[in-house]
């Protein structure tokens, strides 16, 4: 199997696996337990927790977790704007978002918010004056993420924070699922952050939104004790100790690790573009982890599923994306109808070799010449 859509999911790190099994074994009482089981346990919950903040550089009552990053993104988008309704009904965001972020926005312009998407430059990045002038005294949230999971775009978000500083009555969240774990990135200016352990060889079912001490939210789920006022429910031990253990091993040696995931990229977009019919949609302010390519007049679909028969995985889209005829990301950017609709995400890692690449381009080879009636 050549599998190279990291972006969509990644496989558990052995480690993380092994922390999730001892922990969910060797600590079973309740952490919100008055007795020694659950003082034990909150105790692991707490070293947990003090681990991922020492990585992040905030503080512990900064962390919710959730049950992934859309989640996160609900709580987070939902949460500020019932809370602070009052100060007024104008979120601003953009046409490079996840589907988890467009979810819970259109269900608040049902309930009368007003939507603004700030342009975008001739790379894919924040037009920052468009966003200066969009912000009004009715702004409530901007929401922009960090990388975009298409085509990897990434944006400038202490530029984005300082401009949002200037308006005291506006948030600022930023989704960084494919951000955090694959490139540094300081948080410290950034109201609510999302993200989620699948993401960074964490187990599926455990995200974390971070939220600034000052910051209240109206939780989506209301209930009883847990690590946090903002999220009901037992707390997951094992998942917390494993997005913990994930986090950390992914930070470890991150600058190595994206040289040579840049290292490959570059191999691989020098193999691909000696294909005629193949265009380039990624840019150079994309991850190395994300290339995103168009192969014009082919479906997106019947490609990914011809490499499919050679145990070759990739994506069309991103994994959560509805199944509509054409990729918004890269219409968005390149404002080409034929390159939206046959947009390919190839997502690669550190773990991911020239040998698999290479055997990717030869399987790549086939279909094209069979896809595109060159034989």
């Amino acid at each position: 199997m050549i599998y190279l859509d990291y972006s969509a999911t990644t496989m558990v790190n052995d480690e993380v696996l092994d922390s999730f099994v001892k922990s969910s074994k060797n600590f079973i009482g309740n952490p919100n337990s008055l007795h020694s089981l659950g003082v034990e346990s909150k105790k692991i919950i707490d070293s947990a927790t003090k681990q991922i903040v020492d990585l992040l550089n905030i503080d512990s009552s900064e962390i919710i977790y959730t049950s992934g990053s859309s989640e996160s993104n609900n709580l987070a988008i939902k949460g500020i704007c019932e809370k602070y309704k009052n100060r007024g009904k104008h979120i601003i965001t953009t046409m490079l978002e996840h589907s988890s972020i467009y979810g819970p926005i259109n269900y608040l312009k049902e309930l009368g918010y007003t939507i603004d998407y700030v342009k975008l430059d001739e790379n894919g990045r924040v037009d920052l004056n468009d966003l200066d002038n969009l912000i009004t005294d009715e702004t409530i949230l901007v929401s922009i993420g960090a990388v975009n999971s298409e085509l990897g775009i990434i944006q400038p978000i202490e530029k984005i924070a300082n401009i949002i500083k200037k308006y005291p009555k506006c948030f600022f969240h930023s989704d960084m699922t494919q951000a955090m774990g694959k490139i540094n990135i300081d948080i410290s200016n950034v109201d609510l952050v999302s993200f989620s352990a699948h993401k960074f060889y964490g187990i599926k079912g455990i995200g974390i939104l971070t939220k600034k001490s000052k910051i209240q939210l109206t939780p989506l789920i209301h209930g009883g004790k847990s690590t946090t006022q903002y999220r009901s429910g037992t707390p997951a031990l094992p998942l917390i100790v494993s997005i913990s253990k994930a986090l950390r091993l992914a930070l470890n040696d991150i600058e190595s690790k994206n040289k040579k995931v840049q290292e490959l990229n570059e191999y691989l977009k020098n193999q691909l573009l000696k294909f005629e019919k193949v265009t380039i949609n990624s840019n150079e302010y994309s991850i190395p982890h994300i290339l995103n390519i168009s192969v014009l007049g082919v479906k997106p679909e019947t490609f990914l599923h011809a490499l499919e028969q050679y145990d070759i995985y990739i994506s069309t889209k991103s994994a959560c994306s509805s199944s509509n005829s054409k990729s918004d990301a890269v219409y968005a950017l390149t404002k080409d109808l034929e390159r939206a609709k046959s947009s390919l995400r190839i997502s690669i890692s550190h773990l991911t070799t020239k040998s698999e690449i290479d055997e990717f381009i030869k399987y790549f080879s086939i279909c094209y010449d069979e896809l595109t009636n060159l034989k």
